[in-house]
């Protein structure tokens, strides 16, 4: 069954999320597709989904889509493949989301199969980026945040820029360009004005291995590679092999241990195994990363033809 592509947008508060989210919406709608959209607020009530008429839209209320409501998420992308009703799904998290808490549920083992994220498109005020980086004005929590949103961004969007100064513009650029990845491109906008194709662009990509080889298909920087069914070993060789793979950032995944299906997460070099029992066929391990060394994993992990 065809993956689902998704894009996700990210941005503090005030940023032009939205503004963003119905023009990419409209002009999908324009080209034909049918378009799913979930939004997230963290009250109780949305009062932008009258800019949503005629698309298929959930809301997630009441919590963050990146924590409170997390269940809410898996089951809300569940019922959208369940339904077959979308060609392409767009995901708006709240101004304080972290996009990267998002992007571990879309890669997670239970959702790797049904959705491709294509790119997480990031949201930077330049009018008042400054303001938010100031110990003065902003918080530590905000700061943080903001750095978070940045560096999870595949695409960044420096939006509101006629309300910017040139010599405001320059800072903000040189202070974004420090936190981002060398190849993420940062577009200069106003209004949300981005060329389409630039917003739908695959920035993201994803490679299934097993028994019987991989398909690759993209060449992006950024990717996500699913082993199928990985040879069995002990927990402290896993960590340690994972340790040693060059431009790995996280892992997850339902692994055998002690005859029992758990589920494994892995991050800054430790890896973490449940203490209950996952309801899986069989194992599956998830790399996400930059620059995978594909052909190595593979050695590394799938299991040898007897």
């Amino acid at each position: 069954m065809k993956k689902i592509p998704v894009y996700t947008i990210s941005g503090f508060l005030g940023s032009g999320k939205t503004t963003l989210l119905v023009k990419m919406a409209d002009e999908l709608k324009n080209r034909g597709q049918k378009v799913g959209i979930i939004l997230n607020e963290l009250g109780d009530e949305n009062v932008e989904k009258h800019l949503f008429k005629d698309q298929h839209v959930h809301e997630l209320l009441n919590g963050c889509i990146c924590c409170t409501i997390q269940d809410d998420l898996v089951t809300t992308l569940k019922a959208f493949k369940a339904e077959q009703s979308v060609d392409v799904l767009l995901i708006e998290g709240t101004g304080v989301a972290n996009p990267l808490e998002i992007k571990d549920v879309l890669l997670s083992p239970a959702l790797f199969d049904d959705y491709e994220l294509r790119s997480m498109i990031g949201i930077v005020d330049a009018s008042h980026y400054l303001d938010y980086q100031s110990m003065f004005s902003s918080s530590k929590e905000i700061r943080s945040l903001l750095k978070e949103q940045i560096i999870s961004s595949d695409f960044l969007i420096l939006n509101k820029i006629d309300l910017a100064g040139d010599k405001e513009l320059e800072k903000v650029k040189k202070k974004i360009r420090k936190t981002v990845q060398e190849d993420v491109e940062i577009f200069d906008a106003a209004y949300g004005n981005v060329p389409f194709e630039k917003l739908i662009e695959q920035r993201h990509s994803s490679l299934t291995l097993s028994e019987g080889g991989g398909h690759h298909h993209h060449h992006h920087t950024i990717g996500t590679i699913k082993i199928e069914d990985p040879r069995v070993m002990e927990l402290s060789d896993l960590e340690s092999i994972l340790r040693d793979i060059d431009g790995l950032i996280r892992a997850k995944g339902h692994l055998i241990v002690e005859g029992t299906m758990r589920e494994m997460q892995y991050a800054a070099g430790k890896a973490v195994i449940s203490k209950e029992k996952v309801e899986s066929d069989k194992p599956v391990l998830i790399l996400i990363g930059q620059n995978l060394p594909a052909e190595r994993i593979q050695k590394l992990f799938v299991k040898r033809h007897t």
